[in-house]
């Protein structure tokens, strides 16, 4: 359990304990009367007509901030080999996951950190909180991808206008960083697609397409509502300790107790958050579906590993399920070092 505890709050130990200037009223904003942002105004455009996206942006609380994949239909969308590597890394519980190790979190980032957009006629800048020195450059000059670029962590990006929407394609990946923090991976061919569209001064619609021949069996798209946040600014984020906490970390999943279908299958079901800690809901998502396949329970797309007959370990959090005494589910508690978070089923 406790393995499981030290996993999945790694990826926070980076953060940054100092607050500065995060009440910093942001000038040049359109306000309402009693002085607070007016995040309904129009959008901004920039001197050539442009839609402008400077500004700080964060993701609502999206389910892909943690698993690119949530229902487990969609888990075959990845090729076998692609799969397996998948599944030996949920077996050693993330021991390798690159952001746990202090290195970038690759083509996914803009689904799960806050940024700051800087914008030029030629080139479009993204910082981003989570890292410092840590941003993407997207050349808006007519520029094309190059054909066979040096891999790097976060790709090679060029952009261009269709209407008002931003269209932004990234190649030239490596393979050192996983497509999302649950462990699924993306080779060297990977090609992103990327659209942004401002819809108001506040609202931004962000969508990301990954496509990947060879760990991929058609491309996968998911769509994020991103959020303006004015009036504060980003912290410095230094990750130095990470890399030296996770040399204690050792994958034991593969040693999870067998425990009968039917034993099972009264976990299985949707289940809604009601209470507890929005760190964890945060990570994990607000619903969670349990489901049994051939034997084996999961939590959305996620395999759970039994450590009793109510205990689970996963990649993500240590899942507890709590019964009556009639046997019936009463409620689905969500672990980390952070916290927990209570979900009740849904009947």
């Amino acid at each position: 359990m406790h393995r499981i505890a030290i996993a999945s709050a790694l990826w926070l130990l980076s953060a940054s304990l100092n607050a500065q200037w995060l009440d910093w009223r942001t000038p040049g904003i359109p306000r309402t009367a009693d002085g607070k942002p007016n995040l309904t105004a129009p959008a901004p455009r920039t001197p050539d007509g442009k839609p402008d996206f400077s500004g700080i942006w964060q993701p609502e609380v999206n389910p892909y901030r943690f698993n690119l994949i949530q229902d487990l239909k969609d888990e075959a969308i990845f090729r076998p080999a692609a799969e397996a590597i998948f599944l030996e890394r949920v077996a050693d519980f993330r021991r390798d996951d690159p952001v746990t190790n202090c290195l970038p979190g690759g083509p996914s980032e803009a689904i799960n950190t806050m940024y700051r957009v800087i914008q030029s006629p030629t080139v479009v800048a993204v910082l981003f909180e989570s890292g410092t020195g840590r941003y993407r450059q997207i050349y808006m000059d007519g520029r094309k991808l190059p054909e066979d670029p040096n891999p790097t962590w976060l790709g090679y990006s060029v952009g261009h206008w269709e209407g008002d929407t931003l269209v932004v394609e990234s190649a030239g990946f490596n393979d050192r960083t996983w497509l999302d923090r649950a462990g699924h991976p993306h080779s060297e061919k990977l090609r992103v697609t990327e659209t942004f569209r401002r819809v108001d001064f506040g609202r931004m619609r962000y969508q990301i397409t990954f496509d990947d021949p060879e760990t991929l069996s058609k491309p996968l798209t998911l769509s994020v509502a991103v959020n303006y946040r004015p009036d504060t600014d980003m912290l410095e984020n230094v990750c130095n300790e990470n890399n030296r906490a996770s040399v204690h970390m050792v994958g034991t999943a593969n040693k999870g107790l067998h425990i009968g279908s039917v034993i099972l299958e009264k976990y299985t079901g949707t289940y809604a958050f009601r209470e507890g800690s929005r760190a964890v809901v945060g990570f994990m998502g607000m619903n969670q579906n349990v489901s049994l396949v051939n034997g084996r329970l999961y939590l959305n797309a996620l395999p759970l590993i039994p450590q009793s007959e109510t205990m689970f370990e996963s990649t993500g959090a240590v899942a507890e399920f709590f019964l009556d005494a009639d046997g019936k589910v009463t409620r689905l508690v969500l672990r980390q070092t952070e916290g927990e978070a209570i979900y009740d089923p849904k009947r």
